[in-house]
């Protein structure tokens, strides 16, 4: 696995804090992500872990707090936020795919609309990222032709196609039956060991011992704790990761 680089951190979030009405949902949030990182964010359900994904590439607004991406402070919206966007990659639960477009228009889509890529440029990279991922003999079909886990990895390569310089998955494999799951992760270990900066939101454990370099635990809106992945889950230091590890890794 490489190593994290050393340089400025590509996002810091310093002192963030987020509501949704009276709900405090991101509590004086302080985290960096350095360059090459994997970083997994784990938690029991509503404890702000996605909405945590969300602030990064602004897709939610923050009440407080400072975000910087590669070293520029979050832009509010107009083109500098579209060119933020477009360098923050995004995997979401739902595989969000355009069902009248063909799998391979999906990914080629971005980078002819907004980084103006010539179209035969954009198929043929678009189909290399498709065998990247698997499923280059998939190209000409539609994403309900497609299982749950095949589309997943469609959305993989279509992140992919924007060069960007990170991705954020936000649960990739909640939706998925669980004979799907394994596919989808396979694909998210071998960017991590290519050094893809990701943020990466899950319940997969087994991902998060195999390849994060750090396990942020969070809960109630606060990062509780935060080591690397044997540490975590062998030495857990709060009571709140241990009774969580306890419950989800006896069963």
């Amino acid at each position: 696995m490489t190593e994290a680089g050393n340089s400025s951190p590509l996002v810091k979030l310093e002192a963030v804090n987020k509501h949704f009405g009276a709900l405090h949902v991101l509590k004086d949030i302080d985290l960096s992500v350095a360059r090459g990182e994997v970083v997994v964010v784990i938690g029991p359900s509503g404890g702000g872990k996605s909405t945590l994904c969300r602030v990064i590439n602004r897709l939610e607004t923050i009440d407080s707090g400072d975000i910087t991406f590669d070293g520029q402070t979050l832009p509010a919206e107009g083109k500098a936020l579209a060119k933020l966007r477009s360098e923050v990659g995004m995997v979401f639960q739902s595989f969000n795919l355009f069902s009248h477009k063909t799998i391979l228009e999906n990914v080629t889509l971005g980078p002819i609309k907004v980084r103006g890529i010539a179209r035969q440029q954009a198929e043929q990279r678009g189909l290399e990222l498709l065998e990247r991922v698997g499923i280059a003999s998939q190209a000409a079909k539609y994403p309900a032709q497609l299982s749950g886990g095949q589309q997943q990895r469609v959305a993989i390569a279509r992140a992919l196609a924007m060069d960007p310089k990170m991705i954020l998955f936000d649960e990739p494999t909640s939706a998925l039956d669980p004979e799907m799951v394994q596919e989808v992760l396979d694909v998210m270990v071998g960017l991590a060991s290519d050094g893809m900066t990701m943020l990466v939101v899950t319940h997969e454990m087994g991902f998060a011992r195999r390849a994060a370099h750090r396990v942020v635990f969070m809960a109630d809106g606060q990062i509780v704790e935060e080591s690397a992945p044997e540490e975590f889950f062998t030495q857990p230091k709060s009571d709140r990761a241990r009774d969580f590890l306890s419950k989800i890794l006896t069963h």
